[in-house]
């Protein structure tokens, strides 16, 4: 068993400085053996726990204790799975056939633009394309995931410029987080005023008449050509077409 023992007890104090419990009680042994028998398996607990595995050890250099910090803030953040749900809208957008892995400039932009990520001050369209530069592959066209999160990392502190790097990138995840793409330029049907007076059918005159029905539905080819009547019967007979049913009874 380790010498290393909690410090809460005068028992585990005298087990720490001499390894022994010699002159205490049964109870008392036992009472001390059981709190660091405790004490170890919660040690062990911990050490397997994902998010203690994050924690930067001792020793660690300045850098690699705020990664860890933000990876462990990042793994506890309840809008990381909103923000990957937004960044699979804004990929396929206008694209059929993207699969949401990876999103191009264009829809990168627009999410910058819809989510208020570009500001006009701090962050423009110019710093948008920059950093979808900066964070994608040599050759590549489009930004993984990862990258985009890089490219967000990036922006945050020209967005958000009063608040420190980790403060930053947390505000500018909740711009993204949520949202979706704005259908802007769709063209809605207007149905009022001229438009109303203009439609209908039951004011129209002379040949345009023709080509509706008393319900307003267009007659086709009928309603716009003249079709000649060969059938012998004259245009207003109702009974049409009656003839042979008659005699055959």
């Amino acid at each position: 068993m380790e010498r290393d023992r909690p410090q809460a007890s005068g028992h585990a104090q005298r087990w720490k400085r001499t390894g022994s419990l010699a002159g205490y009680s049964r109870s008392s042994y036992i009472w001390a053996l059981y709190k660091n028998i405790r004490a170890a398996r919660t040690r062990i607990h911990l050490a397997q726990c994902p998010i203690f595995q994050q924690w930067p050890r001792a020793g660690a250099s300045e850098g690699t204790k705020r990664r860890g910090n933000r990876q462990l803030s990042m793994a506890g953040s309840p809008d990381m799975a909103a923000l990957e749900e937004s960044f699979r809208k804004f990929a396929i957008y206008g694209d059929t056939k993207a699969t949401g892995h990876e999103m191009n400039g264009k829809n990168w932009a627009k999410l910058c633009k819809d989510c208020k990520v570009m500001d006009g001050k701090g962050v423009t369209s110019t710093d948008v394309d920059i950093v979808f530069s900066k964070v994608k592959g040599k050759t590549a066209r489009v930004i993984s995931y990862e990258e985009f999160k890089k490219a967000l990392e990036e922006l945050a502190p020209k967005r958000f410029k009063g608040k420190s790097k980790e403060e930053a990138y947390e505000s500018i995840c909740q711009l993204v987080a949520g949202k979706e793409p704005a259908h802007i330029g769709v063209t809605k049907a207007t149905t009022g005023g001229a438009v109303d007076r203009l439609t209908d059918t039951s004011k129209y005159t002379g040949s345009h008449k023709e080509r509706f029905d008393e319900t307003g539905k267009g007659k086709g080819k009928s309603g716009r050509e003249n079709i000649v009547d060969n059938s012998g019967y004259v245009g207003a007979y109702k009974n049409a077409g009656t003839y042979d049913a008659k005699v055959k009874k």
